[in-house]
């Protein structure tokens, strides 16, 4: 079956609420549906090829999630994010991953660190050959491995919505960092202090990390 210019692919008439979720929220996440569309349920229930039900159901998911905003008599649209938001997205990652970081660093932070090691290694292949977009998925697959690291499923359920979160935003905008180098060494410094347990400094070159990001996406909105 033929996937439509946003990626969405028609499913199987048997498929769950959630198959429906996954390709919307992929969407989302990729900038294919911009922040403020109006997603209409007659319109993607044709192009699933499903009936409205478990669309229905799967839009109200991503209501939940927060990544679609009811408005009375009009639908359901894409949420905008402000710079508010970007603050509160990043406020709460940095609660989010700086718990992983203390539970990983009681149980296993040197097999952690190889990992992170390894997704590292991806982000400084895109940064030498200039890929921003394999950069940034590479730096999300850094933020999801740390969490999943630490082997907790409530910090894994909180960081997957936030993490799609802050797709949406990088999507909207242009690179943030002007020399790739800066967003690696960022990260390798928190490798670094996993690897050897130094538990105040992951936390503290995380705290910098996402204060940083901050800063770059607020200018980049103001």
């Amino acid at each position: 079956m033929a996937a439509s210019a946003d990626g969405l692919k028609p499913i199987s008439r048997q498929a769950t609420a959630g198959l429906i979720a996954d390709q919307l929220r992929e969407a989302i996440m990729s900038g294919a549906f911009a922040q403020g569309d109006q997603l209409g349920e007659v319109d993607l229930a044709q192009r699933f090829n499903v009936s409205r039900g478990p669309v229905r159901e799967a839009m109200q998911r991503l209501v939940q999630e927060g990544l679609l905003r009811a408005v009375r008599h009009r639908g359901l649209f894409v949420t905008e994010l402000t710079t508010a938001d970007i603050i509160d997205i990043y406020a709460a990652r940095t609660a989010v991953e700086s718990a992983a970081v203390r539970l990983i660093l009681e149980r296993h932070p040197e097999r952690t660190a190889a990992t992170l090691a390894k997704v590292l290694a991806k982000m400084t292949r895109a940064a030498d050959r200039g890929d921003s977009a394999a950069l940034s998925k590479a730096d999300l697959a850094f933020h999801e491995a740390l969490v999943a690291a630490s082997e907790s499923p409530r910090l894994q359920r909180m960081a997957t919505t936030l993490l799609v979160e802050t797709r949406m935003c990088l999507s909207a905008l242009p690179p943030m960092y002007s020399t790739s180098s800066d967003l690696v060494n960022e990260h390798e410094k928190i490798v670094l202090a996993i690897k050897n347990g130094d538990g105040a400094g992951a936390l503290e070159f995380l705290d910098a990390h996402m204060q940083d990001a901050i800063n770059r996406l607020s200018n980049h909105l103001e």
